[in-house]
């Protein structure tokens, strides 16, 4: 059989499969995707080493079995609205994913703070908050004289560091202010109230199918890409709300708000700065003007004050925290380094530690380029293509970096798709 040949068998054997899944309906898919939730989460119990994870897991894990089953049932009866009874679905899923075990885990870590049952960045994030409103700079810890400075007491040595920008610290801030921590002022409620809230919020403003909302909502909130994260404490959450709702400013051409929302995530956190990159890229007005200047100028003005001060307080400090640890450049071992290729090679040989990601950004900026040149003026969602390409590529070269991290690539190539549906049905 010649290649040709079998190109063309293979493509019509996937064309045939997708035919067929197609043919399942909604109803099934869904079953399937919360089916794969609940044995992702019964995994997540038996296997992880985080115990916040491993309590969502098995929170989890049957609530998602009971969704699943309920989708296949529905899936046997005809339905006047497929779309709503599959709304109902993903409710009972975040109700009992996210919202039930963020609850319980919350009260427990009230009762018992010592108990494990918020993932490290909780504490880390309200402890900065604490430092912030007491008038102390957030970033403690440095590496000097051959031991860790400023060590956090009682907690894992990588716990002293913080490696966000100043206004993470603002998930924080409830139990700071009023002085009265509760399950209520937990770090994880709030990400998760500005999760949901820029998620409704973007929503309404891309104007979506009912079906393309829906797997937005899923995977931001419903499945384990998301509520595994909120739940326990992903930071990274808020980001991609802020992100998301960054992208539907940029898709309704609202350059300002666009650029508003996208400087207070890089403000945030390092992890939002390729999306501000890319917004540079494809910002456009009402008149389909570019307007990358905007969108630097807000950026510029929300970074400098908020971050330029620390950094001038003390930049060894700053960067210690902020970049060196984050990279896997300290002598502290961060929690985030998951089996990763870049991971692993910085294993065999620590100094391809300090040269992967430099390096890794050299050669991705030069085929960036190559690309831009041939692709020019780039759409929005073929920007959110590129940047998913781009952090996969990233996160497994780096160093030290979470597996968790998939979520922003996976987020970025379903926007990509919703997107481009969108910008053909205008």
């Amino acid at each position: 059989m010649s290649t040709a040949t079998l190109v063309e068998t293979t493509r019509t054997k996937h064309a045939a499969l997708w035919q067929w899944w197609q043919g399942r309906g909604d109803l099934v898919g869904d079953g399937v995707l919360y089916g794969l939730a609940s044995a992702f989460a019964l995994g997540t119990y038996l296997v992880s080493a985080t115990v916040a994870q491993s309590w969502w897991g098995a929170l989890s894990a049957t609530p998602y079995l009971f969704v699943a089953l309920v989708a296949f049932g529905a899936s046997r009866r005809r339905w006047r609205s497929v779309l709503r009874v599959r709304l109902v679905l993903c409710a009972l899923a975040v109700l009992g994913a996210v919202v039930v075990p963020l609850a319980l885990m919350a009260q427990w870590r009230q009762a018992s703070p010592a108990g494990n049952y918020a993932q490290p960045e909780v504490m880390v994030i309200e402890r900065a908050a604490n430092l912030l409103y007491d008038g102390h700079d957030p970033y403690q810890a440095i590496w000097l004289h051959g031991r860790l400075q400023h060590e956090v007491a009682n907690v894992p040595a990588y716990e002293s560091y913080y490696p966000y920008f100043p206004l993470m610290s603002v998930f924080g801030a409830p139990a700071t202010v009023t002085k009265h921590r509760t399950s209520l002022t937990d770090a994880r409620v709030v990400m998760t109230l500005v999760t949901i809230g820029c998620l409704a919020g973007a929503l309404v403003l891309l104007r979506l199918s009912g079906r393309h909302a829906l797997r937005v909502t899923q995977i931001l909130i419903a499945l384990p890409t998301g509520a595994m994260f909120l739940a326990t404490g992903g930071d990274d959450m808020p980001l991609l709300g802020l992100m998301l709702l960054g992208v539907a400013f940029l898709s309704r051409r609202r350059v300002h708000a666009a650029a508003i929302t996208l400087g207070l995530s890089t403000a945030i956190k390092l992890t939002a700065w390729p999306m501000l990159l890319g917004a540079l890229l494809v910002a456009r007005d009402g008149q389909g003007r570019a307007r990358p200047r905007t969108v630097a100028l807000w950026a510029a003005v929300i970074v400098a004050s908020t971050v330029v001060p620390y950094v001038v307080l003390n930049p060894a400090t700053f960067l210690s925290n902020v970049v060196e640890f984050p990279l896997g450049l300290t002598h502290v071992v961060s929690p985030a380094a998951s089996p990763l290729p870049g991971h692993l090679l910085t294993v065999l040989w620590a100094p391809l530690g300090h040269v992967l990601t430099p390096l890794t950004l050299v050669v991705g900026g030069y085929f960036l380029a190559k690309y831009l040149r041939g692709h020019w003026p780039l759409s929005l969602s073929r920007m959110l293509a590129v940047l998913a390409l781009g952090t996969t590529v990233v996160i497994l070269t780096a160093s030290a970096t979470r597996s968790g991290y998939v979520i922003y690539p996976l987020n970025f190539w379903l926007w990509s798709h919703v997107t481009k549906e969108r910008a053909s049905a205008v």
